[in-house]
C-alpha cells in the first residue's frame, strides 16, 4: 500500500500544465517514492530540466541519443526499473503517439519498452480533447490496460472553459497508487456507512456520539482504491470524500436507514462501519426548548435497526461486515450481536484500548467471523487494517 520504496518515471511533455508537474514531483518524493523524470524538448520550453533535477535528486532525460552520462541504454534501464511510468501532462500528441506505437523521442521510446503500469493524466484545449480522434486514443489506451487520469474542468490557460485542466496534485496521486494498487475488487459493489447520527431535539440541540468517520472513510477510500464501485453513506463528519467514492450524506439515523436499505440489494459487499444512535427524541420541539426550573425529561424512541435489517435481507453471496464499539465484555457482547444481526464478519473494538476507538488515526480490533473463528490483528493505522477487512471479505466470499 503506498508510494513508499517505489520508482515513479514520470513523463513531462509539452503543454503549459507541464509546470504542475513539479508540485506532483516534490509530493512524490515526499511519499517516499524515487522519480526519474522524463521530458519531451516541447516541454522544456515550458520548464527547465533541472526545476525537477532539483526536486527529484536525478538527472532529468530529454534528448535520447544524450551520451554525458555513464554508458547504458538509457530508455531501456529506466523502462525496467519503473514501478509505475506516468505522463503528466499528456498532451493530445503524445497520447496519439502512445495509441499507435510511435516511438520517436525519449519518452514515447521508454513508454514502448516499459511493463510498468502505465498512468496518463491528458491535459489540453477542450475542443482538442472532446476531439472524437483524441477520444478513440484514449479508449484504444483503455483497451490495453492503461490507467487515464480524466481531466478537471474550469477555465484554461487559453481562455475557454471546459474539460481539459490537469488534474490537482492530490487526484494525480491518487491515479497513481491506484495503478499500483491490485484491482481484486474491479466489478465489485460495496456500500460502507461512516460517521455519527444526529438525532434533532430542537432547532438548536440534537443527540449524537463521538464518532468522527475516520474508520468508514478510510473503508471507502481502500476498497475504491483496489477497484471496487463504492457509495459511501456517511452522517455528519468533518472528513473530505475520498476519490472515486460517490457520497451520500445523512443526518438521521432514520435517513441514514432509508438510504442503506433502498441500495442493499444491489450490494456485493455491506460494511456498516457507522456509529448510529440507537435512539432519538420521541418528539422534536418545534422551537428552541427554554430552560425551566425544573428538570427537563426527554422521552427517546427507538431507531430502526439498520445491521438486522440488513441482516434479515441479506441475498446469497452478498458480504454483511458490522462493527461493535464496547467499553466492557467486549468479545461476548460482539459475538452476540454477530450472531443476532446475521452478519458475515463483525470489528469490535474497546473505546479502553489506547490507540483505537474514535478520532483516531490507529486502531486495535478483533475480527469475529459467522463460523466461530477470531483475529486481533496488532496495532496498525485505519488504511492498513482497512485492507485487511476488505482482505477477509474477499477470502470469505470465495469460500462461499
Amino acid at each position: 500500500m503506498g508510494l513508499a520504496g517505489k520508482t515513479v518515471v514520470l513523463c513531462v511533455t509539452g503543454g503549459i500544465a507541464a509546470y504542475k508537474a513539479a508540485d506532483l514531483t516534490s509530493k512524490l518524493r515526499q511519499a517516499g517514492a524515487a522519480v526519474r523524470v522524463l521530458m519531451t524538448e516541447s516541454a522544456t520550453q515550458f520548464i527547465a530540466p533541472m526545476t525537477f533535477e532539483t526536486l527529484s535528486g536525478y538527472r532529468t532525460v530529454v534528448d535520447t541519443f544524450d551520451r554525458d552520462f555513464a554508458w547504458e541504454v538509457e530508455h531501456i534501464s529506466l523502462a525496467k526499473a519503473a514501478d509505475v511510468f506516468v505522463i503528466a501532462p499528456a498532451t493530445a500528441n503524445v497520447i496519439a503517439k502512445a495509441a499507435h506505437g510511435i516511438a520517436d523521442d525519449m519518452v514515447t521510446t521508454t513508454l514502448l519498452a516499459t511493463k510498468a503500469p502505465v498512468v496518463i493524466a491528458p491535459a489540453m484545449n477542450t475542443g482538442m480533447y472532446d476531439n472524437p480522434v483524441t477520444q478513440e486514443n484514449l479508449r484504444t489506451l483503455r483497451r490495453r490496460g492503461f490507467h487515464i487520469v480524466e481531466p478537471a474542468a474550469g477555465r484554461l490557460a487559453c481562455g475557454d472553459t471546459g474539460r481539459g485542466k490537469l488534474p490537482d496534485t492530490p487526484t494525480l496521486l491518487w491515479g497513481i497508487e491506484k495503478a499500483l494498487a491490485p484491482q481484486d475488487l474491479a466489478g465489485k459493489r460495496v456500500l460502507v456507512t461512516a460517521g455519527p447520527t444526529q438525532e434533532a431535539m430542537d432547532p438548536v440541540r440534537f443527540l449524537s456520539n463521538h464518532s468522527t468517520g475516520k474508520m468508514g472513510y478510510a473503508l471507502a477510500a481502500r476498497a475504491a482504491m483496489r477497484g471496487a464501485e463504492v457509495t459511501l453513506v456517511s452522517g455528519p463528519t468533518a472528513l473530505e470524500t475520498p476519490h472515486g467514492v460517490h457520497r451520500v450524506d445523512v443526518v438521521s439515523a432514520r435517513e441514514m436507514y432509508e438510504e442503506v436499505v433502498s441500495r442493499a440489494a444491489q450490494q456485493d459487499m455491506i460494511i456498516k462501519a457507522a456509529a448510529v444512535g440507537d435512539y432519538r427524541p420521541a418528539e422534536t420541539a418545534p422551537e428552541k426548548l427554554k430552560k425551566g426550573e425544573g428538570e427537563l425529561t426527554v422521552t427517546l424512541a427507538r431507531n430502526p435497526d439498520i445491521l438486522a435489517a440488513l441482516g434479515h435481507s441479506k441475498r446469497p453471496g452478498q458480504m454483511l461486515c458490522g462493527f461493535a464499539m464496547e467499553t466492557q465484555n467486549l468479545l461476548d457482547n460482539a459475538a452476540d450481536k454477530l450472531r443476532r444481526k446475521n452478519c458475515d464478519m463483525l470489528v469490535a473494538n474497546s473505546l479502553r484500548d489506547k490507540g483505537a476507538g474514535f478520532g483516531t488515526d490507529t486502531n486495535l480490533v478483533t475480527l469475529l467471523y459467522a463460523d466461530g473463528t477470531r483475529e486481533t490483528p496488532p496495532l496498525m493505522s485505519k488504511e492498513a487494517l482497512s485492507d485487511i477487512i476488505l482482505d477477509r471479505l474477499l477470502q470469505r466470499a470465495a469460500q462461499g
